[in-house]
């Protein structure tokens, strides 16, 4: 999609009424069962949020940036996705805690990001995380500057997540499932499953 096209249905995309979690569970993993508020409020989780960022790349398609995570010994080593991270007591908003994070990770100032609308929430059970996933756009290609917390950049044509052809199925062995077949999508040979594939999915029925 051209990026001017883009920026141009931006009013649309702050209208549309968001898939929720019927959107997202195309993504999800089949052993994955849906929450209500009531299991989600006794598991007492920790807030974080995400930021979705779409630029132009050198030939105006519109791009968004995915990061793949360093390895550590921790539940989410290098997997694919959105910069985001835990809410920290300086922030006063979910907002401010993306954008934070998005300049901790990625060097993006959260002066040149323009947030457009906030999606739902994401319950990550492996880590007991509730994260929120916000949209924004930089109206360039930004200067892009990682931290020890980002291995790799991967920067996605937003017409391959809307392109069916990049839907596909895993499987997967994590520490907590077993070969697993699940869901994911595959943009520029790394496959993106679980909770940003939840994310992503929102995001492709919202500007599809």
């Amino acid at each position: 999609m051209n990026f001017n096209n883009f920026k141009q249905r931006i009013q649309q995309f702050q209208k549309i009424t968001l898939g929720g979690l019927d959107a997202q569970f195309k993504m999800a993993p089949k052993l994955r069962l849906k929450y209500d508020p009531e299991q989600l409020s006794a598991n007492n989780p920790k807030r974080a949020a995400v930021l979705a960022l779409f630029y132009p790349n050198d030939k105006n398609e519109t791009t968004f940036l995915l990061t793949q995570r360093a390895s550590y010994k921790g539940t989410h080593s290098a997997q694919i996705s959105f910069p985001g991270g835990k809410i920290e007591q300086i922030d006063t908003s979910l907002q401010e805690t993306a954008l934070r994070e998005t300049f901790e990770e990625v060097g993006i100032h959260p002066d040149s990001i323009s947030v457009f609308r906030e999606l739902t929430d994401v319950y990550i059970p492996p880590s007991n995380f509730l994260a929120t996933p916000f949209l924004g756009f930089s109206v360039k290609r930004p200067n892009f500057t990682t931290n020890h917390e980002v291995e790799k950049l991967i920067e996605v044509l937003l017409s391959d997540l809307l392109n069916d052809s990049s839907l596909t199925t895993v499987i997967m062995n994590t520490s907590y499932m077993k070969n697993a077949e699940v869901p994911c999508f595959k943009f520029n040979n790394y496959v993106v499953w679980g909770a940003t594939a939840m994310m992503l999915s929102e995001i492709k029925e919202l500007i599809s």
